[in-house]
């Protein structure tokens, strides 16, 4: 365990309640005060559409409340759908002007930014994190790296936590796109069939118009200068781009020899408002973002165990940083379950490794889903923690990780997918006849 690693045990949560008027609730050192949520009390919509701090911990008591004593189909009882739409349109519209690569600068001497991984509908791991982080804190800056559903059982309600949060504090956190903000696979994993159940003959409507935001998520973040942050990681130059397309997977991919690593200036060209991150064409770069692995071979080789994105070796990691003029790379889309697969590669223990250490800088997978997946099929369960990373002044450079164990009890809750018989997002897929 690094030196900067701090440790955290949480054996059973908190309840999650705050006290009308109150912008901070359990969040401050103030007590913890009860607030009634009940199917005759939904959540509202502000008259004047401001969401205030108050309104975005209202909207987390509420959902945790409903995760553990509502049935899941009677939460659009709780969050109506004309309040689900009004905060998916805000958000998609402050999405939407955001840039494929945000750049998040003007930090000051007493600021911090929180760095995040995959959480899939872990929704009190999220709340955990967000207490322990410092959730809505004017001195800190959030970057979320994806992948906020699909597996879980909750991940309507972290998501639309997150888009209200965006909405109140535009400028404090930053929501990227992960693979599985997708049509394609919120289909498989779980979060479409999440949806229908949650919002009933409604359902449809509230998937498309998810499906529809994610499509506006930016791609990845550059903080402080220093620090590149993006869910897969790496991608091709936009010049090699284009690969012949075939009926067959693997003879569509392009060759190791013209591959050529991508600049920030080809990150800023790629079409990213798409359903699905194409894995063949000219509009590769998102996939590569959304999908590419770390590797320890060095070189840049399409990625074929996934059959989409890349792989890319220690001396990629090295160019791009020192191109880039960069000193560390977080990326995330690795869990336990992936990382047992990948011998040469740390394991997830800790929720991250490092991965390269190059003279440039340092390359991190971070993974915020402890206890992960929250459905197995195996009766001997991973046991991982969760991490996120505390990136501080004066250079925002030298990453503190805080590592953290599940939530535990979770309530009871039924999957929405085949755990059991799923494809694996881990092994090559094939995409030509999945359409």
């Amino acid at each position: 365990m690094s030196p900067n690693t701090v440790c955290t045990s949480y054996a059973s949560p908190l309840p999650i309640q705050i006290p009308y008027g109150s912008p901070l609730g359990p969040f401050s050192n103030s007590p913890i005060f009860t607030q009634v949520w009940n199917v005759s009390n939904p959540i509202s919509w502000p008259a004047d559409s401001i969401l205030t701090r108050t309104w975005v911990l209202s909207l987390l008591n509420a959902f945790d409340w409903g995760s553990k004593y509502l049935a899941p189909s009677e939460f659009s009882l709780l969050l109506p759908i004309y309040v689900f739409g009004n905060l998916v349109s805000s958000a998609s519209k402050i999405l939407h002007t955001e840039p494929n690569c945000i750049t998040i600068d003007g930090l000051g001497a007493n600021s911090s930014v929180v760095v995040v991984g995959d959480i899939h509908g872990q929704l009190h791991d999220l709340i955990f994190l967000l207490q322990d982080a410092g959730f809505l804190a004017d001195d800190k800056v959030f970057v979320f790296n994806g992948d906020y559903v699909d597996r879980g059982a909750w991940g309507l309600e972290y998501f639309l936590l997150l888009l209200a949060w965006k909405v109140s504090m535009p400028d404090k956190v930053y929501l990227l796109r992960g693979n599985h903000e997708s049509k394609k696979w919120t289909s498989v994993y779980g979060f479409k069939k999440e949806v229908l159940t949650k919002y009933g003959d409604e359902g449809n409507q509230v998937y498309e118009k998810c499906i529809g935001c994610f499509k506006e998520l930016p791609l990845a973040s550059i903080i402080a200068g220093c620090v590149y942050t993006a869910h897969g990681g790496l991608f091709r130059s936009v010049a090699t781009a284009t690969s012949k397309g075939s009926k067959r997977r693997k003879t569509h991919k392009a060759e190791a020899s013209s591959l050529a690593l991508g600049s920030l200036e080809d990150l800023s060209k790629a079409r990213r408002a798409v359903f699905d991150p194409p894995w063949k064409g000219s509009n590769l770069v998102p996939g590569d973002v959304l999908w590419s692995d770390p590797s320890m071979s060095l070189g840049l080789s399409s990625n074929e165990e996934r059959g989409i994105g890349l792989l890319w070796g220690p001396d990629c990691t090295e160019e791009f940083l020192k191109k880039s003029n960069l000193k560390l790379i977080i990326r995330s889309h690795e869990g336990p379950d992936a990382r047992d697969k990948r011998p040469g590669l740390g394991g997830m223990d800790e929720g991250y490794t490092i991965d390269h250490v190059v003279e440039s800088g340092k390359l991190i997978t971070l993974f915020n889903a402890p206890d992960y997946p929250q459905f197995q099929a195996t009766e001997e369960r991973y046991k991982n923690k969760g991490a996120y990373i505390v990136l501080a002044p004066p250079h925002f450079d030298s990453p503190v990780f805080h590592s953290f164990e599940a939530v535990t009890p979770r309530p009871e809750a039924n999957p929405y997918y085949d755990y059991e018989d799923v494809i694996d997002s881990d092994e090559e897929l094939d995409f030509e006849s999945m359409g």
